[in-house]
């Protein structure tokens, strides 16, 4: 197939690397045996260039990520695809290792976004989450071979609640940018204008919201820690990584007070291996 668009990333350019070195969670630690590390390095490259089609794409942004859609279709029916992301998939798709429906709801999420850019309620941000986090836990869960609904569901609520973090990390810049994604609920019930949300510095109200909305995304991500209890070997190492990434950044969204304006709130390296550490230990015993 012909390339869908400009911003494909081939598996592991040094502009990719840039961007996983950014995210929050390690994506694929050093240490994993090369062939999953591939697999997931090739996974990030699809998720990180739709998330850029629907961000940044110059143009029908709509078009592109339907474009992108029928390029993964290829991919999974046997075709060609001349996308470098897509085609960085092969290698796990003919193999059996990935389904194509946890991708093509990610690309249901950045669709959604160029046309729903407020969430009234806490269940509507929740649903958008189901198909812009959710899947790259499950994509994630069948490359480690790992089946059944309890994993799912544990593997849900740690991208939910990764999905929750980066929202409250990156609010002045999402507003700038025409998108709300605190409820409209929350808004009201803590007394925030949608204005106070791209000022210098967060007012008192918007710092107890966001304190509370913090909150709310730990909930989950301890909620799903029970999943590495289900999980050996360099899996669980791997699935560790996103977590502790997840809850060193809850500790950073903390430690800023509620204040997630005045300057980036990022985790810090020590908090993210500390939190490692102590998810090989503390979950092994609780599961044991």
């Amino acid at each position: 197939m012909r390339s869908t668009s400009g911003v494909g990333h081939a598996p592991d350019t040094s502009g990719l690397r840039e961007k996983r070195r950014a995210e929050n969670f390690p994506v694929a630690l050093r240490v994993l045996p090369g062939q999953l590390r591939a697999d997931l390095v090739a996974v990030y490259s699809v998720a990180r260039t739709v998330d850029d089609l629907g961000d940044e794409a110059e143009g029908d942004r709509v078009a592109q990520l339907n474009a992108f859609s029928a390029e993964l279709s290829a991919a999974f029916g046997n075709g060609e695809p001349e996308d470098p992301a897509v085609r960085g998939l092969l290698p796990a798709i003919r193999a059996g290792r990935l389904t194509e429906e946890p991708f093509q709801r990610l690309v249901q999420a950045n669709i959604q976004d160029q046309r729903v850019h407020r969430y009234p309620v806490f269940a509507d941000l929740l649903a958008y989450c189901q198909l812009s986090a959710d899947p790259v836990g499950r994509i994630v869960l069948d490359l480690l071979g790992v089946p059944g609904p309890a994993a799912a569901e544990l593997s849900d609520r740690i991208c939910t609640g990764l999905q929750l973090v980066e929202h409250w990390q990156d609010v002045g810049e999402d507003c700038r940018n025409g998108r709300v994604y605190l409820p409209q609920e929350d808004l009201a019930e803590f007394g925030v204008a949608e204005e106070e949300l791209g000022a210098a510095h967060a007012s008192p109200r918007m710092k107890a919201l966001m304190r509370w909305e913090t909150a709310r995304a730990a909930t989950l991500l301890g909620g799903g820690a029970d999943l590495l209890g289900l999980l050996s070997g360099w899996g669980r190492f791997a699935v560790s990584g996103f977590l502790a990434g997840g809850l060193a950044t809850v500790d950073a969204l903390r430690a800023s007070g509620g204040d997630v304006l005045s300057a980036p709130v990022r985790p810090s390296r020590a908090g993210l291996l500390s939190w490692l550490g102590w998810l090989q230990v503390g979950t092994r015993r609780r599961s044991g």
